[in-house]
């Protein structure tokens, strides 16, 4: 039971958007079941925002304490949320927090991507903690079993779908024929996807996480400018209709690997077999696969966004860290001990599928498969029962579908060849790449 008569943990929030509005819902209703959890009670003391009129939405926020001064709210806890969101300003903040002994909770990727190793660094020069389940994943419990429950093993890889609204778009491209910008436009009315969805449909916001993931998992720092990315806004309509052809789904993975070649940590399309368990991940639900070498393999599933879902994470480890500080302990630190080389991308080799739109004339397959054999890449399987949407207007004849899927070959040489085929006078348009997950 919590000890009534020592003084309450501190908790200051910055920022009071849908997760914070939702962080700050779970703290109060919640008060007295987590002071019982905790041993101490606990009391949101300070909320930070740019306009204090954005709280009025929300009842459970006493207006005593909402304050324009972030600053002062960062500095004056003992255990401080950032839930602000970009890079720059949240910096500040988090190290002033981490300055003043403040332990830190935050859900900011991006800020996480780009000086997670400077944070941790601090906090563990400090003496305090810093946790951010919620930054990967959303209510999925899966930094903390890296970052504790496998710590005694050893992390090769981590493959998964760590953004929901890039998974929301592609399934319903999937399950209902519908194109791209429709989707989008579908996502951002039902608030799955941003008013500006560049971050997630071109693949930055699975990259934060990657780096995240690879930072944790491989002990070294990894960092946003790491992180090879590739979105899709380049999947049509007519990449779907070949995935479902070939009983394949196309699904944005954020995939990491410590290798002999070096660490990589790369986001991209790729086509996966229905059989698949990554296949029956759908909405804006996550999956992330964990390989270890004795544990094997783990997979972590659930709500990979939404306010309340984040906030169920943000709170937990709130909760955590408030035990510390009621048994005067810190939690386990993030050793970066490695200084692991990345890996060139001349390492990174998978199977590909590429489709062209070809002019459908006599030789023209002969003529692209040379151009493979040329580069030694060699091709496992094709497809031409494709029905083109492309018109070339310099062509009288019937246009197809030409698909082509490769053995393992590197990512330069793959392009370098499929830029040599595009050369060819009987291709039109530019052709679609994806890799495929075995």
């Amino acid at each position: 039971m919590a000890q009534e008569d020592v003084a309450p943990i501190r908790v200051g929030l910055l920022g009071a958007g849908t997760v914070g509005s939702q962080t700050a819902r779970l703290l109060v209703e919640q008060k007295d079941e987590l002071a019982a959890r905790i041993g101490r009670p606990i009391e949101l003391t300070g909320v930070a925002c740019l306009d204090p009129a954005e709280t009025d939405p929300f009842p459970w926020i006493d207006k005593v304490i909402v304050t324009t001064d972030t600053m002062s709210v960062a500095t004056n806890s003992d255990i401080v949320i950032e839930l602000i969101g970009g890079t720059g300003v949240a910096r500040k903040f988090v190290l002033a927090a981490i300055e003043s002994g403040a332990s830190v909770v935050t859900a900011n990727k991006a800020l996480l991507a780009k000086y997670g190793p400077e944070i941790y660094a601090a906090a563990e020069a400090k003496g305090v903690d810093i946790y951010f389940e919620a930054s990967v994943g959303g209510a999925i419990p899966f930094l903390k079993p890296l970052r504790e429950s496998l710590v005694g093993d050893k992390v090769t890889s981590m493959l998964g779908i760590v953004n929901g609204t890039t998974n929301y778009i592609l399934d319903e491209m999937t399950t209902k024929g519908l194109d791209f910008d429709d989707v989008l436009k579908d996502a951002q009315a039902k608030g799955y996807a941003e008013a500006d969805p560049t971050g997630d449909i071109e693949g930055y916001d699975a990259a934060n996480k990657a780096a995240i993931m690879a930072t944790l998992g491989f002990h070294t720092s990894v960092t946003i400018d790491d992180v090879s990315v590739e979105g899709i806004t380049k999947i049509t309509a007519d990449d779907i209709a070949a995935a479902t052809a070939e009983n394949k789904v196309i699904k944005l993975l954020a995939v990491v690997e410590n290798t002999d070649a070096g660490v990589s940590a790369r986001v991209y399309p790729a086509l996966i077999s229905n059989t698949h368990p990554l296949a029956s991940v759908h909405g804006s639900f996550n999956a992330v696969f964990v390989k270890a070498e004795a544990a094997d393999d783990l997979m972590f599933y659930g709500r990979g966004a939404g306010g309340a879902p984040t906030a169920s994470a943000v709170v937990g480890d709130v909760v955590t860290e408030a035990r510390h500080i009621a048994q005067g302990c810190t939690g386990p630190s993030i050793p970066l001990y490695k200084d692991l080389k990345k890996a060139p991308i001349e390492a990174s080799k998978a199977e590909f599928a590429v489709r062209f739109v070809i002019h459908d004339n006599p030789g023209v397959l002969a003529a692209i498969a040379a151009k493979f054999a040329d580069h030694g890449v060699s091709i496992n399987g094709v497809n031409q029962d494709l029905k083109p949407t492309l018109k070339d207007p310099g062509y009288d004849g019937e246009l197809q579908q030409l698909r082509l899927v490769t053995h393992m070959t590197d990512e330069l040489t793959l392009r370098e060849t499929v830029k040599d085929v595009c050369e060819l006078d009987c291709v039109c348009g530019e052709p679609s790449i994806l890799r495929v997950l075995n």
